[in-house]
């Protein structure tokens, strides 16, 4: 699930395969005007697809010179990021 507020997305519930293209989709309209900064501290379950879409919110934010951050990433997700060898181009 997302929630926009005038600083953040919140996300929060499963990050997986079957959620993260409609998510992936607001955070892009969303980082096609302005910063963004997310906050996943309520996320409660991870696979590769919340490791994929972080990565493509950074791209979409660096190809117009924009910023990305994110609070309360999950452990889960750092974890596989470090297996993928990505951890290291997450936002934080």
């Amino acid at each position: 699930m997302i929630e926009q507020t005038e600083d953040a997305l919140l996300l929060s519930g499963r990050l997986t395969m079957s959620t993260v293209p409609a998510l992936y989709e607001s955070g892009l309209k969303v980082l096609a005007e302005k910063d963004l900064l997310v906050d996943m501290s309520r996320v409660e379950t991870v696979d590769s697809a919340a490791v994929s879409m972080l990565l493509g919110w950074s791209r979409a934010a660096q190809a117009r010179q924009g910023a990305l951050r994110v609070t309360g990433m999950p452990a889960s997700l750092l974890s596989l990021a470090n297996l993928y060898g990505v951890a290291d181009m997450l936002p934080h």
